[in-house]
């Protein structure tokens, strides 16, 4: 019976009173729902994004913000790649603006020159290989280990015996975001290094970008040592330049500039720029030979060294390209930064006149200018205004663009779900962990739905003296925390010799004195002419327990083995110090281990997947549930 009439629902006072529980309500729901919309979309973050908490993540509904991401994700999370790149000074990706204008023909011209012009490996990189910040798998890391996987047949152990690797599994299987700019970054020729170039050659030009000497040499070199401000740079070289976009570095020694334009030149030549962009021409032959007799006396130390045949000194070729390391390479960088003679104190160094840089910015001017002639048809036919063709850039940007705004939806679900993936992909190839969460739960719910069903049963059916001194007792342990218990626990299965075994996660929680009460409740409130009935019929005790007792208590039957699922699945710290084994970890346990080596967005990703079983069986079993809580309390 209702406790307001439907004719004292009109009246005003009652309408009001609902308005204001049904507000009481929503408002109590909405503090539920916000906080975790809040966490659906920190899952989906980066390290771009992280900061900002919105319920609806801004690159879903923002070109801008989405445009931000895939630029972090395409230079791997590095702001000074992408300044090398660009040649732009940007402090941050969360400062980064589209362009406003885009040269679709020079973007088309410089997409041919990469497909034509044979670059070597080490002239450009691929984005989202790497996540130092947000800690993640990104799209082509994820890719690249299923190429590993597909030629290897999913086995690490043939990856590392066929590519000279060392990797315990495929989480551990990461690439570095590749740098050949500086003078230390040196490229290898290694089997594994050869896999990544041919996963390279895959890549989609567009999620590419090629290295640039002259932007390496303008944002790292001239800018850190005088700083941005024009001003500054011209007073302290005596030149008159508008901005730094009229800084160029000169392919060969710059003659024609001021002195310290020169021995800017230099510096950034001999020491500081990477090994493999710089060649000499033939004029420097013979102080090259000049520097290997000094230093190796006679021709067969140098055969021996580099595992060569030459007759004499005058047979060894000048170096036309580096190569990727030895003996060869090394004098080769010594030549050109200056190598000291220790003997007679004599400086062996290639003539700066005899040196230039070799790099994808000249290739591409070359390229231009090869196939159009002159600067009038340059212009003419890609919409430029460049009175030198030493003025045209790498137009990396605008081709970059070009391709975001062609793929805007494969970017924004690249960013929902790669968080995702890697929880999934960390779970599904680290140990055991579902398969030990899965034989856990299933047991530890059979042994709940059978243990404190039949203590309940005997105390309610043969009303023992001491069945309250028995359920004061069990209900006593429910005063001890877990985390007080677990020490006892863990000493008792150490003696028993059960660590690092299903035993000792399932035997301490077999019986629970707050579901014996429950069940005794229950069972009590049974009709007990029941079980007279069918003791008249002749059935056994068994036959009363399993037929009748466990057949009208579905519902709380539902509560326990809930609470026993729950119990079993979010079980973390006993997990892990009775099982120290990594054969053994649940689930719980892999997730606590991925959140200490990810990142805020992925710990988020976790949370959420790891709720997903627990609120699937609340989903299907919520009127068995509900009856098991309200039917005892009607009863």
């Amino acid at each position: 019976m209702a406790i307001i009439s439907r004719i004292g629902r009109k009246y005003w006072k009652t309408r009001l009173l609902y308005i204001a529980m049904y507000a009481f309500l929503v408002t109590g729901g909405a503090t539920m729902v916000y906080p975790f919309l809040l966490m659906i979309s920190g899952s989906t973050k980066s390290a771009v994004d992280i900061k900002y908490f919105d319920a609806v993540p801004r690159f879903l509904y923002d070109d801008t913000w989405l445009y931000r991401k895939h630029m972090e994700g395409l230079f791997n999370e590095s702001v000074s790649a992408l300044n090398f790149a660009y040649g732009t000074d940007c402090v941050s990706f969360e400062r980064i603006e589209p362009p406003e204008h885009v040269n679709e023909a020079l973007a088309r011209e410089f997409r041919e020159f990469l497909n034509v012009a044979d670059l070597p490996g080490f002239a450009s990189t691929f984005g989202y290989l790497h996540t130092p910040v947000s800690r993640t798998i990104p799209h082509h890391l994820r890719g690249f280990k299923k190429e590993l996987q597909r030629r290897y047949g999913g086995d690490i152990d043939a990856v590392n015996k066929a590519l000279a690797v060392e990797f315990i599994d495929w989480n551990s299987v990461a690439l570095q975001a590749e740098r050949y700019l500086m003078r230390r970054d040196k490229p290898t020729d290694s089997l594994f290094q050869r896999e990544v170039d041919a996963y390279k050659a895959i890549v989609p030009l567009g999620q590419r970008y090629v290295f640039s000497p002259e932007g390496y040499f303008k944002r790292e070199f001239i800018k850190v040592t005088y700083s941005t401000d024009i001003a500054t740079y011209n007073e302290k070289h005596g030149t008159d330049y508008a901005a730094y976009d009229q800084v160029r570095l000169s392919q060969v020694y710059p003659a024609d500039k001021t002195e310290k334009e020169r021995n800017d030149w230099e510096e950034f030549v001999r020491d500081t720029l990477a090994i493999h962009w710089i060649r000499a021409d033939a004029s420097a032959t013979s102080v090259y030979r000049g520097f290997l007799k000094t230093k190796y006396g006679r021709i067969d130390a140098l055969n021996r060294d580099y595992g060569t045949d030459y007759a004499s000194f005058d047979d060894v070729p000048l170096i036309d390209e580096p190569s990727m390391g030895g003996s060869a390479l090394t004098d080769w960088e010594s030549v050109l930064a200056g190598w000291r003679d220790p003997d007679t104190d004599t400086i062996h160094e290639l003539p700066v006149t005899s040196l230039r840089v070799h790099g994808p910015d000249f290739m591409f001017r070359d390229y231009l200018q090869e196939k159009f002639g002159t600067l009038d048809a340059v212009n003419e036919k890609l919409g430029t205004s460049i009175a030198d063709f030493a003025e045209i850039g790498m137009p990396q940007r605008d081709l970059h663009y070009l391709y975001f705004q062609q793929n805007k939806g494969m970017l924004r679900r690249e960013f929902a779900t790669r968080n995702y993936r890697t929880v999934a992909e960390y779970m599904l190839f680290h140990g055991r962990g579902i398969f030990n969460t899965v034989v856990y739960c299933a047991l530890q719910v059979m042994i709940a739905l059978l243990i404190n069903p039949l203590a309940a049963y005997a105390m309610s059916r043969f009303k023992m003296p001491s069945s309250y001194k028995i359920l004061l007792f069990l209900l006593c342990t429910m005063a001890f925390p877990p985390m007080v218990t677990s020490i006892p626990n863990f000493l008792m299965l150490r003696k028993l010799g059960l660590l690092n075994t299903f035993f000792a996660l399932i035997l301490p929680g077999m019986a629970n004195g707050y579901s014996i009460f429950l069940l005794k409740g229950f069972f009590d409130a049974q009709p007990q002419e029941l079980y007279e009935s069918a003791q008249i019929d002749g059935a056994s005790e068994w036959v009363l327990f399993w037929h009748i007792a466990m057949s009208l208590s579905k519902p709380i039957l539902a509560v326990i083995a809930l609470t026993a699922f729950t119990g079993a699945y979010t079980n973390f710290m006993f997990a892990f110090v009775v099982c120290q084994d990594e054969k053994m970890w649940t689930l719980m346990v892999w997730l606590y281990q991925l959140q200490q080596r990810s990142g805020q967005a992925v710990m988020y990703a976790s949370l959420i997947i790891a709720a997903i079983p627990t609120f699937l069986i609340f989903l299907f079993c919520q009127n068995l549930i509900m009856r098991g809580i309200v039917v005892p309390s009607e009863k």
